[in-house]
């Protein structure tokens, strides 16, 4: 018996039980309550099942036109990204000037600095230029927080394409922007496909910026949700909206995952 216990991975078990407890277990109670109707203690399980929330919830329209800013709002603020981002991730992985690297840790130390209180900072400038309360300050705060995300993958897809191809192409006339378009891009467009996926489900479910510089005439999601969760007392509203949002952003990270290698992220970092 000492020497089989001695055989098992503790740290493995230990870990797993910390998983379970701290990770899974509040996941399968979120899911629990949403088809929950009644659930009264000391029952395991919930007394009676339905879909009754499920219907309270989206039959409200304040929830649809919360969707809607959100969809609205995250969709610009991707686009806007992309344009703005996107040129600065091609010069980062094939150009050379001063203060590179420099420039390349200032995205991450800038990620680094309590987030929170670094919003606050920019609300209290936004206070004065009178962006409160309005979307432009809500997609600019928003925009600021792709940065970091929207310029360090496409570095490093662009790092990964092959450059022999690229100059295989110029020797045989191909112009620069021809090869860009047929060698560089479609070898890069993975990773960057994955960039802006995720960068559109970071900005659906922002919530720091949007309650500090949009509330409360923007109502996103995440703010709507909190608000019900906090004014009804109603577990089962908190808990349909955490399904149904968490099920479509769990699919689109899976599908970034799948394109993306587990070291694109420190490629970034490459010159």
């Amino acid at each position: 018996m000492i020497a089989f216990l001695k055989r098992l991975d503790w740290p493995g078990y230990v870990l797993a039980i910390f998983l379970i407890f701290f990770v899974l277990l509040p996941i399968a109670t979120v899911f629990l309550w949403a088809f929950t109707e009644q659930w009264f203690y000391p029952s395991i399980l919930p007394t009676k099942w339905g879909l009754k929330y499920w219907f309270k919830v989206l039959e409200r329209p304040d929830v649809w036109a919360a969707f809607f800013t959100s969809v609205q709002l995250s969709t610009i603020v991707t686009a806007l990204s992309a344009l703005i981002c996107l040129p600065a991730a091609y010069a980062f992985a094939r150009m050379q000037f001063p203060a590179k690297q420099w420039l390349m840790m200032s995205f991450l130390m800038g990620n680094a600095f309590p987030r929170f209180a670094l919003i606050i900072s920019i609300a209290v400038l936004f206070l004065s230029l009178n962006l409160v309360g309005t979307y432009l300050g809500v997609i600019i705060i928003q925009l600021l927080n792709t940065i970091l995300l929207m310029i360090w993958l496409p570095t490093a897809a662009f790092q990964g394409v092959s450059k022999n191809m690229e100059e295989a192409a110029m020797d045989v006339g191909a112009s620069p922007l021809r090869v860009f378009w047929h060698i560089t891009l479609p070898q890069a467009l993975p990773a960057i496909g994955a960039a802006l996926l995720m960068t559109f489900v970071w900005t659906f479910y922002e919530t720091e910026g949007a309650w500090l510089v949009g509330a409360p005439r923007v109502q996103t999601m995440p703010l709507l949700m909190m608000s019900m969760i906090n004014n009804q007392l109603v577990v089962q509203y908190g808990a349909v909206l955490s399904v149904a949002l968490w099920v479509p952003s769990l699919v689109a990270l899976l599908l970034a995952r799948r394109v993306m290698g587990s070291d694109s992220f420190a490629k970034g970092l490459g010159g």
